[in-house]
């Protein structure tokens, strides 16, 4: 579990590839994921190509630092195909995070970039990828052998927890 303490928002990449067996781990772990009524909402599109990643790193404000990431990571869903459409970003931020988690494990790093559920944000990756329709992109997770390291903040806060005790 030294990952959860661990992680951090990686948006600087060392140029080298990153291994096809790393890459199936982070599938895999997304996949381990819990999910409402074990709907597994995910299915994963994992670039390598640089023109298609130019292109990605532009559908977001936020997303400039995918340009230099050797492998981007989209997970998409369908709610048209879920038994509980409602719990779906609940369902895909599980899946990510175990992503991230595994990422970190690998001596990789990685940062969540939003898109869902941001309309328009939505639709630009939508078009990049040529999602077909009632497909709908998540999250951008560029993914790399990081370029930078520092410290994760502790964010505990015990002011934040309440006990209701018996």
């Amino acid at each position: 579990m030294n990952s959860i303490y661990h992680r951090i928002s990686v948006r600087k990449y060392e140029n080298r590839p990153i291994e096809k067996e790393k890459i199936s781990e982070i599938l895999k772990a997304g996949m381990q994921a819990p999910s409402a009524g074990n709907q597994q909402p995910w299915e994963f599109y994992v670039v390598t190509d640089r023109e298609v990643i130019h292109k990605l790193s532009e559908t977001s404000p936020y997303a400039g630092c995918t340009d230099k990431a050797p492998v981007v990571i989209v997970p998409v869903y369908n709610v048209s195909m879920c038994r509980f459409p409602s719990m779906v970003i609940e369902d895909m931020s599980i899946c990510v995070e175990n992503m991230w988690l595994m990422a970190d494990s690998l001596g990789l790093g990685g940062v969540w970039l939003g898109i869902a559920p941001e309309k328009d944000r939505m639709q630009r990756v939508k078009e990049v990828l040529g999602l077909s329709d009632g497909w709908e992109a998540f999250a951008l997770f560029p993914v790399g052998y990081p370029a930078e390291s520092r410290q994760q903040q502790n964010r505990f806060d015990e002011k934040r927890i309440h006990w209701i005790d018996c």
